[in-house]
């Protein structure tokens, strides 16, 4: 029997990960995937970034992670630039060292977005300012040629699994730390919501021979992150995270 906990998009948000965490423990699991976007947000990204690299586990680079330390901090969104400010050159060196992706047991893919590009949804679409789950003709175009068992993403904070035709199975856990956001940052701005203010992960799991999956939403403090949020400046972050919707915006 072979059992993976599967986190993705935490977003500097430590009391999230900590109760995510606390029940991995819990469950008796040793093996943790991290699939990108570690730190990015007004919450604690230089306390999350330290916690991160205590810990013996797959990480991977999200888009935002990548943003961080490529980008020209004046090109960075306030999201990023909040991460930036308050992070050190020990935890900015870390991420640069986080690969884009990661073939594992000839089995697994893991990887943020797409496996071409860390910042495209695979099983979502843009559709009227919303997000809907992608055709299999779409997921199929986004994965190109890749092709493996079991294909691991996040980026979109929506949890997830698909099985294709080929039953190649897709799962995404959906997000640790931010259940629900606006991004203008496309060419199509939109939200996403999930509708409750979990922190979520999942597990992937192999018995006699088969995937199973389970999706798990734990309760935590997170009020306290929206204070946090709101203490530096982020309404939109406070409504996501005290909610998990994003009322009218």
């Amino acid at each position: 029997m072979q059992k993976i906990a599967l986190l993705s998009d935490i977003h500097g948000n430590l009391p999230a990960l900590e109760q995510v965490v606390a029940d991995i423990q819990r469950r008796g699991l040793e093996r943790v995937f991290n699939l990108g976007d570690h730190v990015s947000g007004p919450l604690w990204p230089n306390e999350t970034a330290q916690f991160l690299m205590a810990q013996d586990w797959v990480q991977i680079l999200g888009n935002h992670d990548r943003q961080l330390v490529s980008q020209n901090p004046a090109q960075h969104g306030p999201s990023d630039r909040y991460a930036f400010q308050h992070l050190n050159e020990t935890e900015l060196n870390w991420l640069r060292c986080l690969p884009t992706s990661l073939e594992l047991e000839h089995q697994l893919l893991v990887f943020h977005g797409s496996p071409s590009n860390d910042a495209t949804y695979l099983l979502e679409t843009i559709e009227h300012g919303r997000l809907r789950l992608a055709a299999p003709a779409e997921i199929e175009d986004r994965l190109g040629g890749t092709r493996l068992p079991i294909l691991l993403c996040g980026h979109t904070h929506t949890p997830r699994v698909v099985v294709l035709a080929d039953h190649t199975l897709i799962v995404n856990p959906g997000s640790v730390g931010l259940p629900a956001y606006y991004d203008d940052d496309f060419s199509k701005p939109h939200v996403v919501e999930t509708g409750s203010p979990h922190a979520r992960y999942a597990i992937l799991e192999k018995r006699n021979g088969s995937w199973l999956v389970e999706m798990i939403a734990i309760d935590y403090d997170h009020h306290k992150a929206a204070d946090q949020a709101r203490k530096n400046g982020r309404l939109d972050w406070e409504i996501g995270l005290r909610t998990g919707f994003m009322g009218e915006m």
